[in-house]
């Protein structure tokens, strides 16, 4: 290796040990921020992945040319969803849906492993008994959103009641029977929400982290700046030096793009494990494939390359001014235009816009804060210098005038943490947002014509499984609700009108309601006071008792029907806690990696002044002013900007629970900067020992 390139590997490899140290930092920096970046962008594919993966359970209707009836409906056990998929062949030989070895005879039932293994584990007549069906095989992983969702795959004639039935359907509870040409499906509501949900997660973790390696380039820049400057004084043309310099930092960055790929596969198990949409991973989910890795394995260096060219123009327009550390320029106004502008736009959105819209915004946001923050630092500098009544702050405002960017890229990743938490803790929900929903209280629709025998068959099954209920019809027109309050005492029965009950209270505001009214509960009874709620086990039984009552309907509670609004407030709360976490780790990891760079950059500066008689203890003060003030104004004038952000798409209340996850959110990531500062001190007692410093 000759020229500029092998002048740049002999210069790296023999920099010494300060200079080994400052080529670590650089490669740690982007090992943190591969890993991350890659597990943003797995996020995306994990969920397009279960989206596809769930797709076959969503039937297209066919006019002609349809090889099989498919009906879907959700059922329930134990707290947790059951996807009962029915299908009855029209043409034999056709190819049967994605984790099926074949299509399921008439009297077939294929379970998921994790239904398979409830069902052995309760009793029968809280969920076997729902599938008398022969078990003739597993359904396989290809055909799962996740290793323990509940799925149930049962074989049916095309004439049999259940694949005849006229069924109003809800994509989010079901499809009614549909006559379809192959088991393609398409993707589910729910399933684009999460996807939508992901993408702006994605660009909440993605774009600091983009921040944060670009800034890995500027590393012990000082160093690298004097160096190269010498070179241009001797002769080295401009091309020289900018090849020297992105080889340098590109051969550093690559290193660490492969060392973050390796640390992301070593910690995809233990990501796997968060539970999110019902459950948790499949471990090939959270791999982004060939593609997306070699993408990221790529981008990362270029960017740090990129970055490392753009902080060279001081050294290649005046390399003599670097030598003599002249005070480059001040920054201009127009770096607050800029983050004006974008925020001027954020008031137009709202909660309908569209996901990429949004996850656009936030990106220029972010962008825009890292633009404007070197900027406020200077002036947070001047102000500092100015107001100085000891040495310990006017050392500190004079580095912040000296060089803002560097100042900034200390503070900058609890800048964007603060960005983050101030949008996230803004919109929040509260986790009792949809109120407390009664489970006992099970509901089905039921003809009419035929609401008499239906009522009488209903509580013929459940005496005869030994559920205390109370059963009674209501409702007027074509269709009635046949409404069973799971607990009630037995001897209660009710009426089949919709003018009252045993009890007195109308029977339409009961079921409005959702809560049983009267005497006390056999739960109540059994569980103390207080409760008011039946058993699991006995809520099940019911279940069981009235599967099938009426074909193709489903009786269900109220707190069904609010079960996946719950479960995605659980699951923006987990996803809250991840981005925050990513978030966190890049402040962190940015203020202890930046610290010490920034004591390599000054070590003869450092050594000098300790020369000079100024004591040890004055630096480490000067250090830590020099970091907490502008994080004080530039991590609470993030916080501010994420919220102002947040407001178009907020939907309720502010929620406390989202105000404690922001205040904990800052006292890490102010605990966390300063941490990292104390944790750098030794570095400085080291560079300060030296009776003879030099420039590298």
């Amino acid at each position: 290796m000759s020229g500029p390139l092998g002048l740049s590997w002999r210069l790296l490899r023999g920099g010494g040990r300060r200079g080994l140290l400052g080529a670590g930092l650089t490669a740690v920096a982007v090992a943190v921020s591969t890993a991350l970046l890659i597990f943003s962008v797995s996020a995306n594919v994990a969920f397009q992945g279960r989206a596809e993966r769930e797709a076959w359970r969503n039937p297209v209707a066919v006019g002609t040319a349809a090889v099989a009836v498919q009906a879907v409906h959700k059922d329930y056990v134990r707290d947790r969803t059951v996807t009962v998929v029915d299908l009855a062949v029209l043409k034999p030989g056709a190819a049967p849906p994605p984790g099926l070895d074949r299509l399921p005879a008439p009297g077939e039932v294929w379970f998921s492993p994790a239904l398979a293994e409830l069902a052995r584990e309760l009793p029968a007549g809280e969920l076997a008994g729902r599938f008398p069906e022969k078990v003739a095989g597993t359904v396989g992983d290809e055909a799962l959103v996740h290793p323990g969702e509940l799925v149930a795959v049962r074989g049916q004639a095309p004439d049999s009641p259940i694949m005849t039935a006229a069924v109003a359907g809800d994509p989010r509870d079901g499809f009614p029977p549909t006559r379809v040409a192959d088991f393609t499906g398409a993707p589910s509501p729910d399933a684009q929400a999460y996807q939508a949900l992901a993408l702006i997660a994605t660009v909440l973790m993605a774009v600091p982290l983009l921040v944060f390696g670009g800034a890995a380039a500027r590393l012990t820049v000082a160093r690298r700046d004097q160096r190269l400057a010498a070179l241009r004084l001797v002769g080295a043309t401009p091309g020289q030096v900018v090849t020297m310099t992105v080889a340098e930092a590109m051969i550093t960055a690559a290193a660490g793009a492969v060392a973050g790929t390796v640390l992301y596969g070593l910690l995809t198990p233990l990501l796997a494990g968060i539970e999110i949409g019902g459950g948790a991973w499949f471990a090939a989910d959270l791999w982004p494939g060939v593609p997306y890795t070699l993408a990221v394995l790529g981008a990362v260096p270029l960017l740090v390359g990129l970055s490392a060219v753009v902080g060279l123009r001081r050294v290649v327009v005046s390399p003599l001014g670097v030598a003599r550390r002249e005070t480059p320029p001040a920054m201009r106004f127009v770096r607050i235009v800029a983050l004006l502008a974008v925020l001027a736009v954020v008031p137009t959105l709202g909660a309908g816009s569209a996901a990429g819209v949004v996850a656009v915004v936030l990106g220029l946001a972010f962008l825009a804060i890292n633009l404007a923050g070197p900027w406020v630092v200077g002036v947070i500098g001047r102000i500092t210098a100015g107001t100085a009544r000891g040495p310990a702050r006017l050392l500190a405002g004079r580095r912040l005038v000296d060089d803002p960017k560097a100042a900034w890229r200390t503070v900058s990743g609890v800048a964007m943490t603060g960005f983050v938490a101030g949008f996230i803790g803004f919109l929040s929900p509260a986790s009792d947002l949809l109120g407390d929903a009664d489970p006992a209280t099970l509901r089905v629709t039921v003809p009419a014509a035929q609401a008499s025998r239906f009522t009488a068959e209903a509580r013929e099954r459940l005496t005869a499984a030994g559920v205390p209920a109370r059963v009674e019809v209501t409702g007027k027109g074509e269709d009635k609700l046949l409404t069973v309050e799971v607990g009630r005492t037995a001897g209660d029965g009710g009426t089949e009108s919709g003018g009252g009950s045993a009890t007195g209270k109308p029977a339409a505001e009961k079921a409005a309601t959702g809560k049983p009214t009267g005497e006390e509960t056999v739960a109540e009874k059994s569980a103390g006071p207080g409760t008011g709620r039946a058993d699991e086990a006995v809520i099940d039984r019911a279940r069981t008792a009235l599967d099938g009552l009426v074909p193709g309907r489903t009786a269900t509670s109220a707190a069904d029907e609010e079960r996946f609004g719950v479960l995605l407030l659980k699951d923006v709360g987990t996803g809250t806690v991840v981005v925050l976490t990513v978030s966190f780790l890049v402040a962190v990891v940015s203020a202890g990696i930046t610290a010490a760079s920034s004591i390599l950059d000054r070590r003869q500066t450092y050594a000098l002044l300790r020369l000079a008689g100024t004591p040890l203890e004055v630096l480490n003060r000067a250090r830590r002013a020099e970091t907490l003030v502008p994080l004080a104004v530039m991590g609470g004038g993030s916080i501010v900007i994420g919220m102002f952000c947040a407001v178009p798409f907020s939907i309720s209340s502010v929620n406390v629970g989202g105000m404690t996850i922001l205040l904990i959110c800052v006292t890490l990531g102010f605990a966390g900067v300063i941490g990292a500062g104390a944790a750098s001190a030794p570095l400085l007692r080291s560079v300060t020992a030296d009776p003879a410093p030099r420039p590298d």
